[in-house]
């Protein structure tokens, strides 16, 4: 038993040296993925809002019987919204108040388009605003960086809470990926993908946990969301489209955890003082 216990650990030993090597390796341009990942559901939406006008409005517009005035409105709002805030936090020039725009557009389209009786699309959107509390603590990180050598008085507790909220929040998009299928592998699949999860979570193993979880939800994104596949005059086309992105915004999510780290509150943090 302990030998099994010792090549268990010599192997997750192994793991972790594997995601600080590829976290030092790629350090120059991972934030920048990350970043480019997480506004991809809004760029995509932005860029749906301009070229399918008419169909938004018209959608917004029998919903809710607002008007066209109202719904016009809606659909510039959307494309705005979304288009500038992506570029701002691209740039990171005002990362703060993009990502509040940002905010502002996930919480709108929660109540228009009625997202918030869909829990499958509910916990998609919390996701979503996970990834960007993930960019406002990356933006603190770099707003203390600047004035490096000045004594602080303890850790950053807004970064510190921004962070725990945005991990728990990213994970719950792998809640909507579990089958309910009574099959060997998908029943082991799912059991690996909730300690990865929990891990997460808590902040144990962070680093390695989220990697692997934007591994699996990588390969996962592009077998289930092939949208490329499918002729781009038939709905399933735009709903895989869709589905595309905002999965591949929560990996940019996950790729801010392996940059970030766990935080002050985790598992990680505390093993430091035992």
């Amino acid at each position: 038993m302990d030998r099994i216990s010792t090549n268990k650990q010599e192997l997750l030993s192994k793991a972790e040296d594997f995601a600080d090597e590829f976290l030092r390796r790629s350090k120059t341009i991972l934030p920048t993925i990350a970043r480019a990942c997480l506004i991809s559901t809004f760029v995509e939406d932005g860029y749906r809002m301009w070229t399918q006008w008419g169909e938004q409005r018209d959608y917004m517009n029998a919903q809710w019987s607002c008007g066209y005035f109202i719904a016009t409105l809606f659909v510039i709002i959307n494309m705005l919204g979304q288009l500038i805030g992506s570029g701002l936090v691209l740039a990171r020039f005002y990362v703060q108040a993009a990502c509040g725009i940002l905010f502002g557009i996930v919480i709108l389209q929660t109540f228009a388009y009625s997202i918030l009786w869909d829990i499958k699309f509910l916990l998609r959107n919390m996701s979503l605003g996970g990834s960007l509390l993930l960019i406002l603590a990356e933006s603190r990180v770099e707003g203390r960086s600047m004035f490096a050598g000045v004594p602080s008085l303890g850790e950053n507790k807004p970064k510190v809470y921004m962070q725990l909220t945005g991990r728990i929040l990213v994970i719950f998009m792998f809640i909507t990926v579990l089958h309910l299928e009574f099959h060997p592998f998908i029943i082991l699949q799912n059991i690996i993908a909730i300690i990865l999860m929990a891990a997460v979570t808590v902040g144990y193993k962070t680093k390695l946990s989220a990697l692997i979880l934007v591994l699996w939800l990588t390969v996962l994104n592009f077998y289930t969301n092939a949208f490329w596949t499918i002729d781009s005059h038939r709905p399933m086309h735009d709903f895989l489209k869709y589905d595309f992105f905002q999965t591949l915004s929560v990996i940019g999510g996950l790729l801010m955890i392996v940059l970030l780290g766990p935080g002050g509150l985790s598992i990680d943090n505390h093993k430091k003082d035992w």
